[in-house]
């Protein structure tokens, strides 16, 4: 029996909005894979990203685009030579994943010869904002042991001193989303050093992050936009001490665990991350995540409401799926 495929684009409303250095969102808009084989039901969700030239038109057209073949039963790695690297791929792999774990009767982190997940601290995103509106958003949660910070430059210091008062037990770790300039870095460091911030993501644009080279890293930096699957992590010695896994990046679930392997091998910490979306989107990464150094998949937690069955946040951690959400 063939394998019968389906897209469909899906809006989640966002609680309140969410903004980072490039705009400000009051919606997720994910898109929708389901693989059906043998009378099972694999699914798969992935955000498509502007940064990187992607709409949920240009997603769904490369999804369609394979169609033929992924009704010959291809397999992950098969898929691998269909589509780049990037949020099409990963809605496709993630659901042929579910879909061989339904048909085997399995849990996928066993097809995979990984442990089974265990249930991780995840980071809860404040999105950016005056340093006034951070700080009450800091109070609200200061009760979480991790909070990740977005921030855009000019006026971040401010920031992170406000979040800092408002939640002084929780680890604070901060994301520029590549709004920085290497003078910014070198002036506002030092400063986020003495207020204890416990690493930087992508600080510089991923096109200029040479300048990170040979310099003074008194705080971790972790790639995120420099860093996409295997190809890319050769160019990132000597500028990063941390990469940010994302499925939406690497293109699913086979690629990323070969990216954590990789990355490990090289010598880099490892941060598990996401997009704003729904349980369905985090469920594959909870298999990346274990152990890794920061977590950081608090999606469904940004969102007005989720996808059920949801995934278990409880205790201010992230548990592995239940089989009928995914894997």
């Amino acid at each position: 029996m063939s394998t019968q495929l389906s897209v469909a684009r899906e809006s989640f409303p966002i609680r309140g909005s969410f903004a980072i250095s490039r705009g400000r969102k009051t919606s997720s808009e994910v898109v929708l894979v389901e693989l059906v084989r043998d009378g099972q039901r694999g699914r798969g969700e992935c955000v498509p990203y502007a940064r990187y030239g992607e709409s949920i038109e240009s997603v769904i057209e490369a999804i369609e685009s394979i169609r033929g073949q992924l009704q010959t039963d291809i397999d992950c790695e098969q898929l691998q030579q269909l589509l780049p690297a990037g949020a099409a791929r990963n809605a496709i792999d993630c659901a042929l994943w579910d879909l061989r774990a339904k048909l085997a009767g399995e849990r996928v982190w066993t097809l995979a010869g990984v442990a089974e997940p265990v249930a991780e601290i995840t980071a809860y995103t404040l999105s950016l904002e005056a340093p006034e509106k951070m700080h009450e958003a800091a109070i609200a949660h200061a009760a979480r042991p991790l909070l990740k910070m977005k921030l855009a430059g000019h006026g971040d210091v401010e920031r992170v001193a406000a979040v800092v008062q408002g939640a002084p037990g929780a680890t604070i770790i901060v994301d520029a989303n590549e709004g920085w300039t290497i003078d910014q870095y070198h002036e506002m460091v030092p400063q986020l050093a003495e207020l204890g911030v416990a690493m930087i993501e992508q600080p510089l644009p991923a096109g200029e992050d040479q300048a990170l080279e040979h310099i003074d890293r008194p705080i971790p930096i972790c790639a995120d936009e420099s860093c996409h699957d295997c190809a890319t992590l050769t160019g990132l010695r000597g500028r990063y001490d941390m990469v940010n896994i994302k499925l939406d990046k690497t293109g699913g679930l086979t690629e990323a665990l070969k990216l954590r392997q990789s990355a490990v091998d090289s010598g880099f910490d490892v941060m598990v991350g996401c997009m704003v979306a729904t349980s369905l989107a985090m469920a594959p990464a909870t298999v990346v995540a274990s152990g890794a150094k920061v977590v950081d998949l608090d999606g469904p937690l940004l969102l007005a409401g989720d996808r059920q069955p949801a995934l278990d946040y409880s205790d201010y951690r992230v548990a592995a799926p239940a089989p009928e959400l995914w894997g």
